[in-house]
């Protein structure tokens, strides 16, 4: 018999390697019996909806129109799948719920469109992950005042329950961005431009679908000629990628909860509480893949083919990385005309010298005085003193700013923007702290002010506490409306709101 002797240090590095993949398992089986102690999965944890689409479900030459036929039937299964395990509360998913549009009102958590008779041309509005399209309709009415065409696609997974996203693939909602900008260009025509506005994760999607419409054939892939992105998800934390492991053991019943980061009520009518692991490990890929397109797109210099780009970006971010969004993509960019607003911290809060070193520094990790090819606008405080507002321009190339004082000023309780608060203005009827009254829609969550002992919520209270509207919406709707053709001397009229 022949014996095969292994080098004493390859012996060593399996046994290392065996007892690192012990250690691992270990910590994952620790971690789905950790989870068993969450609270009780509801139907709309589990629930499979057979109507939802997947990009290997859809057909080659799928049109907007069976999208959204799709769509339909996948809210009528839904209708019908909790009518059926009834759950008696208050909450959105709940017999006697009060949270959500009214009967007769339009549904936000389903796409919406509009058209007008001669569109000047179109946008297509990408709303984040766990999120709805009601996270961008309030910017859809300044692309319909401008005699655009607007398409707001649900994507797959969301605006239904959310156990939609447990098996949801970043790949379906790339097809369903690819159906709408095809079914744009047919709307608007072969001359008129096309715009595609991102937020959050839809961001990451607008960049995606743009660098595949570069590589396409033809006009197989319509090429937008602007972007616009708002708290892009151009990055996780680095810990994001090790989301992928957690529900290993999930598929046995016994660890279900495992498949889940949060198991919460569902108090918010367009937006999951509830997050399954799945949701963080697909947009974790589509970020890794979007960072290394990028990288190698200008490694080849065909990065000089990309469209203009606006991006908004709080430099307080706790959902995606600020530093992602400036050195992944913004520093990827040819001198095209893009330009970058960072939303500094409130340096005149009274919490001021209350700020982590790390936040306080936020600003100067991202921008300091080297010329860029792209334009920054950096919105903070006059002075330390004072809460009034000034952009401070940095123009392609150049070092020093350019100061303009806005009419603008921090409320004195905010000490800094957030991810979630940039897309929506202060008088939302569902984030805005002044809200509108015109719609109700069962809860004004940016006027909830909660006091009470702590730790008697499931809800952590920052889920109330972190600012959900933006203070300088008004200026966020300048910057974008400038990336528009200016108005037709005739003043052709607009285009109703959706």
């Amino acid at each position: 018999m022949i014996r095969l002797s292994l080098p004493r240090w390859l012996r060593r590095l399996a046994w290392l390697l065996l007892a690192l993949v012990v250690v691992a398992l270990g910590i994952l089986l620790g971690r789905a019996f950790e989870a068993r102690g969450k609270p009780e999965l509801m139907p709309w944890h589990r629930l499979v909806l057979a109507a939802e689409v997947h990009a290997d479900s859809l057909p080659a030459q799928a049109r907007w129109a069976d999208y959204l036929a799709r769509e339909q039937r996948l809210f009528d299964e839904l209708r019908s799948a909790l009518a059926a395990a009834p759950v008696s509360g208050r909450l959105r998913y709940e017999v006697d719920s009060h949270i959500g549009p009214a009967a007769a009102a339009r549904d936000w958590n389903r796409s919406f469109e509009s058209t007008p008779p001669a569109p000047r041309g179109g946008v297509l509005l990408l709303h984040g992950l766990t999120d709805a399209p009601y996270s961008v309709r309030g910017l859809a009415t300044l692309y319909e005042q401008a005699g655009f065409a607007v398409i707001a696609p649900r994507l797959p997974g969301h605006g239904t329950i959310p156990s939609g996203l447990l098996d949801v693939r970043w790949q379906d909602w790339r097809a369903v961005v690819a159906l709408a900008m095809r079914e744009l260009r047919a709307r608007v025509g072969p001359d008129r431009p096309l715009h595609i506005l991102g937020y959050s994760n839809g961001g990451a999607l607008a960049l995606d679908y743009t660098l595949d419409a570069l590589d396409a054939d033809g006009d197989a892939l319509p090429r937008p000629q602007q972007l616009v992105l708002v708290s892009p998800m151009i990055g996780l934390r680095p810990y994001a990628g090790l989301s992928r492991w957690l529900p290993l053991f999930g598929g046995i019943e016994y660890f279900e909860k495992s498949r889940w980061l949060d198991i919460l009520p569902e108090f918010n009518p367009f937006k999951y509480n509830s997050f399954p692991v799945n949701g963080a490990v697909q947009s974790y890929l589509l970020t890794t893949r979007l960072q290394a397109r990028l990288l190698a797109l200008a490694s080849s210099g065909r990065n000089q083919r990309l469209p203009p780009i606006l991006g908004f970006q709080s430099v307080l971010d706790g959902t995606v990385s600020s530093h992602a969004v400036v050195h992944s993509l913004f520093e990827m960019l040819p001198a095209n005309g893009s330009a970058l607003v960072l939303f500094d911290i409130n340096r005149a809060s009274l919490l001021a010298d209350m700020f982590k070193v790390d936040a306080a520094n936020a600003l100067d990790v991202l921008h300091d005085d080297r010329p860029q090819t792209y334009r920054v606008d950096v919105l903070g405080n006059a002075d330390p003193a004072t809460l009034a507002l000034v952009e401070r321009r940095y123009d392609a190339g150049a070092r020093d700013a350019v100061v303009r004082p806005l009419q603008l000023a921090f409320p004195p309780e905010v000490y800094s923007l957030s991810h979630v608060a940039l897309p929506f203005a202060c008088d939302d009827p569902l984030y805005g702290m002044e809200p509108r009254m015109d719609e109700d829609f069962g809860i004004r969550l940016g006027t909830l002010r909660l006091r009470g002992e702590r730790g008697a919520l499931v809800v952590a209270a920052d889920q109330f506490s972190r600012l959900g509207c933006n203070p300088f919406h008004a200026y966020l709707r300048e910057r974008i409306a400038q990336t528009l053709p200016p108005p037709p001397a005739s003043g052709a009229g607009a285009a109703p709101s959706p």
